[in-house]
């Protein structure tokens, strides 16, 4: 777990620790103004792995869109691998690499988290 040293930054409620459910991710909006006017607000989803939490942001590195094809929809078809639904890239749940697909030897984007008297808070990215 990506549990940090130091309490600086914004930390955002994602969900109580028992809503987090093996083989279900869940997606989050994360609480920020999106980058430019009219865009798309920024996401990210949370994961169990190896049964600790893991979080990301909801973007793909190869072209910058969300992952998933449908609510909560993260992983390929035997629940081994997060898979991006446009492209197929597949990257591991535990370090975010992608090991196929267009953006192989890149990583999603990790988000600290911590648990706060059972909640899982994320840091919003700066």
């Amino acid at each position: 777990m990506a549990n940090t040293a130091s309490d600086s930054g914004h930390w955002q409620t994602v969900c109580q620790q028992n809503e987090l459910q093996p083989d279900q991710p869940l997606e989050f909006r994360i609480q920020r103004p999106a980058a430019e006017p009219g865009g798309m607000p920024l996401t990210g989803f949370l994961l169990l792995h190896d049964g600790q939490p893991q979080a990301y942001v909801n973007q793909c590195p190869h072209l910058g869109i969300e992952l998933n094809w449908m609510p909560g929809k993260f992983m390929d078809a035997d629940n081994l691998f997060i898979q991006c639904s446009t492209h197929g890239a597949l990257f591991k749940p535990g370090t975010g690499e992608c090991i196929t697909g267009p953006c192989q030897g890149d990583a999603l984007t990790a988000l600290d988290l911590r648990i706060e008297g059972g909640a899982i808070q994320i840091r919003l990215p700066e």
